[in-house]
């Protein structure tokens, strides 16, 4: 009797069969940028503030590399440790251009 696949593996023939499909990458999630002075860089100490340049609400950008893919906001995670952040996909690169 053949082996039933496991729903994470690819199915032969199908459209998920390629194998890069499941290699693991790490997105970033830009949330903004801030531009000290060096010498205010130096005197950073722990609990100080570094203003950044945007808004709580604004969206945040998320990158491979230094491809944009992705535009979004910051939710907090639903059924989750409270306090824990995701992000609500709003803008998605195209394929061809995630890919070129």
């Amino acid at each position: 009797m053949a082996k039933k696949p496991s729903p994470e593996a690819p199915i032969a023939g199908g459209e998920d069969d390629h194998p890069l499909r499941y290699v693991p990458i790490e997105i970033k999630v830009s949330v903004g940028h801030a531009r000290p002075l060096v010498r205010d860089l130096l005197a950073l100490r722990q609990n100080a503030v570094l203003p950044l340049d945007s808004r709580i609400d604004d969206p945040v950008e998320l990158f491979v590399g230094d491809r944009l893919i992705a535009r979004g906001e910051l939710v907090e995670l639903e059924g989750g440790e409270p306090g824990r952040l995701a992000v609500r996909l709003t803008e998605v690169a195209a394929a061809h251009d995630l890919l070129g």
